[in-house]
């Protein structure tokens, strides 16, 4: 029945109640909709798993977004420093190689004034990266380490570690990489193309849920799910090599994906890169004798003494009856090696025993997966593993080859603050300033001079030179330097010994009259200081100026002055070099707290009355002993108000105790500042040595500065210091204890102390306050030191006992005078932190050094102008690397330390030692290339080292030699200089009787061989 047509609500209501009810039919059963989401959710998981396992099988997804991100991580060599880069931290690798020092290299070089000329910079993707701790990827080395070329880019030294490595995968011999995959890494070559070889899901799935069930105490096998991707990024980069937690895993894991992915989505080569990498950079232990070993190639040498490419020869040949033992050792000795990697110092140094074990089991398994042959497997097990490690190899080299590759390493080594060990395998290039060819051929000199007949032959022989049996036991160092328009440059530095130890330039010596040097140009700077004090006073206010008694050097220029019309410098010094000093030793000099006498090299001088030219040229020694007395006088600077020379006039004046207050208070922060400077940035252990090293050892000055400065030592102590200090002394249990109790704590006062031990009282002050102080700044010395610096000066008036009083005047104002006298010569180079305050001085009592008089000449040389001295030019770090830096020296501009006039004057003083001198068997042994003679000079020295054991009245009349020396410093035409000296050590230095003609008859003969190269303008050109 159909219903109406378009009814509304109420009409439909009405008409279903009008209309007569129908029988009620039966209900329909209801159908339930069965939901889909279950089988939704199955087909999800489905194309998951599927989606998964497609994924695990061929890695297409992640090979496309890992090579996309992979090619964002990149680095730019560019010009200049950059920010825009971030070092490894603590990976073994890095550090070994230097990337993770660059931070400390870098801020230490440019503090030695080299400058970043290129730097690699990172992407902003790439520094993001390895922020976040990842390792950045890049095509890491087979074999790094220090490289080192001359002056004209010549190789002088090279090495690489590791030593013995594969070069490329096909180098790696079958049963060699078969092996090792079986055991670490199954499936890595054989994967899909995509495969990511950082990963393995299966062992990391097992390694992860052992993992889990050792949290659980659930007991089972523990399984490892490290693939050689990730080893290789653990040992390299992780913290000590080692995976710690959770994080290093993961940064591992990342890290090798990503390097995997660096060439595009296909990993083929990098698995092969990665079991050549890892074959030849595995760690395996440190072996002795040899270091430490990585890779497969040096641990067969290190370990076994096996050849590398013996080992490869045999392994590679198809197999025959007559090679079947000698493959078996080989693959054992392989396959240990692998197996030896997992606890490298167990296995290789004590577990010999549990690795011959561990092979064997590995070997037959092997042999049962068919990996390898049955009969190669049987021979090898057949076999022992015998250690007979090889040693590190020594460069076969001569030994002038040797001495410049030992002269340049420890000059880099000096400057990066490393050990050789670690220099040489920095990943570094450098280069130095010395010339090999040159450098070669002056110690391949040097060296046959210890043959009789190239002795004979030079002209050593004969004239108190050598005899045939003493040519052998001579050290000769000999150092050049090329003066280039940015600094000296050091073209060769050599000795003919095969130690490293460098005479050159770690040595202290008394070079004896070398030392007449360094007083002739304080003197002729004193005269230049002179010069312009009175250049614009009138004459008879020069000739009426109040001058202390013994100051001459100011007398005698004020005089000149008065009298001279013209005021013109150079002629004021070459008048200075015409001043007159006796030659005669008969005069005792107060000095170094005593009286001594002085003689001269030979009696026939004795009566001269010789200029300073003419005794610079003959080496006279009183002419220079009493300069130096005048020096000292006017260093006393006895006209200067408020110097310590006044301390001695108008005891009466009643303004004298504001005065004295003032002038204690100045003075001493004077002298407290010089030796704060003498001993900053010294250990305890330095400060004391250099301390004692200065002073003159005698029981009494040595006992009572120890026991000042160490007053809790015991008396074993004590006993001990002077028995080493005073070997000659022969002191008795008896004499020590006098001694250890005569200067107890206490027992003198402080400048008492220091008039016994002959130092500034304020010296042995600021040693004690630093003993207790060591972290003191020098502001909290001076403020500490203010009753000890009145002390220390205002004694001088309190002593009833004008004879005493005045003797300790003297002695402190010479020790003052030589405090002033050490800052003169440090300036122009002097090495050392202070000069014996005696006029023994004069003669070379305080030492030197060779290189640093060559310093000296080299500022006279360049008209007074100190110019920087160049060793190394240029440094090259991480080459092809992400911390790829570049560097170059850049010297500092040349310093003006002396007058140009003071320079000329000296230069000429010092060509006048070779002209008709000392030097004069010089003269025409080098020519220039017009055949006319080479402008030449220097000065010559001989140091008789000696120990006195017994001194009389000043006077030494018995001394034990110690060494003897003889030295020439000199300089060649317009831009070479140097030194020659000639040692000899010990005691067996009696002997020896050779002055200076010794090194001036070596330069002789090596005058053909220098000849040709310091004709040149530029050697290196």
């Amino acid at each position: 029945m159909s219903s109406p047509p378009e009814m509304n609500q109420i009409q439909f209501d009405n008409y279903r109640e009008d209309r007569a009810p129908e029988p009620e039919a039966p209900a329909a059963p209801v159908r339930k909709r069965k939901s889909l989401l279950p089988w939704l959710f199955l087909l999800l998981l489905l194309s998951a798993a599927a989606l998964v396992a497609y994924e695990l099988h061929t890695a297409h997804y992640q090979s496309t977004e890992i090579t996309k991100y992979a090619k964002k991580l990149t680095y730019q060599l560019k010009d200049g420093p950059t920010d825009q880069v971030i070092y490894p931290v603590s990976g073994p690798f890095d550090h070994r190689l230097g990337y993770s020092k660059l931070p400390k290299f870098l801020p230490r070089l440019t503090q030695n004034n080299f400058v970043v000329e290129r730097q690699a910079q990172f992407s902003a993707e790439m520094q993001f990266y390895s922020q976040l701790g990842f390792f950045p990827p890049y095509r890491e080395k087979a074999q790094a380490g220090l490289l080192i070329g001359d002056c004209r880019n010549e190789q002088l030294f090279s090495f690489a570690h590791p030593q013995r490595v594969y070069q490329q995968p096909a180098d790696v011999p079958a049963l060699v990489r078969d092996s090792l995959l079986f055991i670490e890494n199954r499936k890595l070559l054989t994967s899909p193309p995509r495969a990511n070889p950082a990963v393995d899901w299966p062992r990391f799935i097992m390694a992860a849920v052992s993992q889990v069930g050792k949290v659980l105490n659930v007991e089972g096998q523990s399984a490892g799910g490290s693939t050689l991707a990730t080893q290789i990024e653990k040992y390299r980069h992780s913290p000590q090599g080692l995976t710690r937690n959770f994080t290093d895993k993961f940064l591992q894991m990342v890290s090798g994906s990503v390097r995997a992915y660096r060439y595009g989505s296909d990993t083929s080569l990098s698995r092969h890169e990665i079991v050549l990498d890892y074959l030849n950079s595995v760690p395996l232990s440190s072996a002795p004798g040899f270091g430490e070993v990585h890779g497969v190639g040096d641990a067969l040498w290190a370990w076994f003494g096996t050849d590398f490419n013996r080992f490869n020869q045999v392994l590679k040949a198809p197999l025959t009856e007559q090679n079947l033992k000698l493959k078996g050792l080989a693959l054992r000795q392989a396959l240990a090696l692998m197996i030896a990697q997992r606890r490298p110092s167990y296995y290789l140094l004590q577990g010999h025993d549990d690795l011959e074990q561990l092979t064997d089991s590995h070997l037959r398994v092997l042999s049962s997966a068919r990996v390898v042959d049955k009969a190669v497997a049987d021979a090898a097990i057949a076999q022992r593993l015998v250690f007979k490690g090889g040693k590190a190899p020594t460069l076969k080299l001569s030994a002038q080859e040797l001495k410049g590759i030992n002269v340049a390493r420890g000059r880099l080594g000096n400057l990066l603050n490393q050990q050789l060990y670690d220099l040489d395998r920095l990943d570094l290039t450098a280069k130095v300033a010395l010339h090999n060819e040159l450098q070669q051929k002056v110690s391949q000199y040097l060296n046959n001079l210890a043959s009789p007949a190239f002795a004979e032959k030079v002209g050593l022989l004969g004239e108190r030179l050598l005899t045939a049996s003493t040519t052998d036991q001579i050290t000769y160092s000999f150092t050049l330097f090329e003066r280039t328009p940015t600094g000296n440059r050091v073209r060769v530095q050599t000795d003919n010994t095969d130690q490293p130890f460098d005479l050159n330039e770690q040595s202290k010596l008394e070079l004896g009259s070398t030392a007449k040097l360094r007083v002739l140009t304080t003197y002729l700077e004193i005269i230049a200081e002179l010069h312009d004090a009175f250049a614009e006073e009138l004459p008879e206010n020069l000739l009426n100026l109040e001058i202390a008694p013994n100051d001459q050097l100011t007398r005698w220029a004020a005089q000149y002055m008065a009298h001279t019309t013209d005021r013109d410098l150079t002629k004021m010094l070459d008048a200075a070099l015409q001043r007159t000093y006796s030659a005669s030793p008969n005069e005792r000099f107060f000095t170094g707290g005593g009286s001594q006498v002085f003689g001269n090299f030979q009696k026939k001088d004795d009566a001269k009355v010789a200029t300073m030219l003419q005794s610079l040229q003959e080496s006279l020694n009183l002419p220079f002993v009493r300069l130096m007395r005048d020096i000292v006088a006017y260093s006393s600077s006895y006209q200067t108000a408020g110097s310590s020379s006044q301390l001695l006039k108008n005891d009466n004046d009643p303004r004298r105790e504001e005065y004295l207050r003032k002038f204690v208070d100045k003075e001493g922060t004077t002298f407290l500042s010089r030796f704060w400077r003498k001993y900053q940035k010294k250990t305890e252990a330095e400060r004391l040595d250099m301390f004692f090293e200065g002073l003159k050892q005698t029981p009494d000055r040595l006992a009572a500065v120890h026991r000042y400065l160490l007053p809790d030592s015991d008396f074993a102590v004590f006993s001990a210091f002077l028995q080493q200090r005073l070997p000659e002394e022969n002191l008795t249990v008896k004499d020590i204890d006098e001694l250890y109790n005569k200067y107890g704590p206490g027992k003198f006062s402080l400048p008492d102390q220091g008039y016994i031990a002959r130092v500034h009282p304020l010296e042995l002050w600021l040693l004690s306050y630093l003993q207790q102080n060591p972290e003191a700044s020098f502001q909290d010395a001076v403020d500490q030191s203010k009753d000890q610096r009145q002390q220390v000066y205002r004694w001088l008036f309190k002593t009833s006992n004008k004879s005493a009083r005045d003797t300790r005047v003297r002695i402190m104002l010479e020790v003052e005078a030589f405090l002033d006298i050490h800052q003169r010569w440090k300036k122009l180079g002097y090495p050392f932190d202070f000069l014996v305050p005696s006029l023994g001085t004069a003669l070379g009592s305080s030492g030197d050094r060779p290189a640093a008089l060559a310093e000296l000449i080299g500022i006279i040389q360049n008209g007074g102008l100190r110019l920087p001295t160049v060793r190394v030019d240029a440094l090259h770090f991480a080459a092809g690397t992400p911390y790829e830096t570049q560097l170059r020296y850049q010297p500092a501009a040349p310093e003006r330390v002396m007058k140009a006039e003071v320079a000329a004057a000296l230069k000429h003083a010092l060509s006048m030692v070779v002209a008709d001198g000392s030097a004069r068997r010089l003269k025409g042994s080098f020519l220039n290339r017009d055949q006319s003679e080479m402008a030449i000079g220097g000065k010559t020295g001989t140091g008789d080292n000696k120990v006195a054991t017994q001194v009389i009245r000043g006077k030494t009349v018995a001394a034990t030699k110690v060494s003897r020396t003889a030295t020439f410093v000199f300089y060649l035409g317009d831009n070479y200089f140097g030194t020659l000296t000639a040692f000899v050590p010990g005691k067996s230095a009696e002997n020896f009787s050779f002055t200076s003609a010794l090194p001036l008859q070596v330069l002789k003969g090596m005058a053909p061989l220098l000849t040709p190269y310091v004709q040149q303008q530029e050697l290196c050109q």
